[in-house]
């Protein structure tokens, strides 16, 4: 299972919100650039970047975003704000591994579809959860879908995963998180990229038994020292297989 070192950009600062709300960000007083960095050297693959200005039509973390696209020293998973095909395709000729994209999924799946198919792998989907409806505009605004079928209208479009969030019980009921993710798991055809779920390495070795669980998003438990990131990157290992020993 893939862990995925995540960092949340608030006027150019790294922050955690709760369910969120960006009226009352928690602050963490580090270099996004040399955070990113550590990440790498850490041992990550991959890392997962949201960008909150972005989501409410602010660019003004641009250049720090381009400036982590070539420095960071991992490929990296970007979401916030990309509602156009063409701010999809900046983000991927800029460099960026993977975008991910919710609401303009919502309002035009055919579009996303498309989009998947023209850029396989590099198209992620995001199904935030609130009260069994899907959200869009970053959690603010609820659609008219389904998460079972949100997922199941884009068939077997080629999409590098779908990351979940169930922002009814966002870091407080890890059953209930993992029953809905476990639930879309099972009918996605692409992997599920679970979110919100990580505050210890317990938690990482639970989900990572789940079916279609490609990997997990982990973030405030990494600022807030719950886990480190080299124990969360052993935990998510594979366990031995049990060998049998003869006299």
């Amino acid at each position: 299972m893939m862990i995925y070192p995540t960092m949340e950009l608030l006027d150019g600062r790294c922050v955690t919100l709760d369910k969120g709300n960006l009226d009352a960000p928690m602050i963490w007083h580090v270099d996004p650039v040399e955070t990113a960095k550590g990440f790498a050297e850490a041992g990550a693959e991959w890392m997962h970047l949201t960008d909150f200005n972005a989501l409410q039509g602010d660019d003004s973390n641009q250049a720090l975003v381009e400036d982590l696209i070539r420095t960071a020293g991992l490929p990296i998973q970007l979401g916030g704000g990309i509602r156009s095909r063409e701010q999809a395709e900046y983000w991927i000729e800029k460099g960026v591994g993977r975008v991910v994209i919710g609401t303009m999924a919502a309002y035009d799946p055919a579009a996303v579809a498309e989009l998947a198919k023209y850029y396989p792998d590099q198209i992620l989907l995001a199904v935030d959860v609130w009260q069994g409806q899907v959200m869009t505009e970053g959690w603010r605004k609820a659609g008219a879908w389904t998460p079972e079928a949100f997922v199941k209208a884009f068939g077997n479009a080629p999409f590098a995963g779908i990351l979940v969030t169930d922002i009814d019980s966002d870091m407080s009921d890890l059953d209930a998180q993992l029953g809905l993710i476990s639930a879309l798991a099972s009918e996605a055809h692409s992997p599920v990229i679970a979110s919100g779920v990580v505050r210890s390495a317990d938690d990482i070795s639970r989900l990572k038994y789940l079916p279609n669980i490609a990997g997990a998003l982990v973030g405030r438990a990494l600022f807030n020292k719950t886990i480190t990131l080299e124990e969360a990157l052993a935990t998510a290992q594979p366990d031995p297989e049990p060998v049998a020993e003869f006299l």
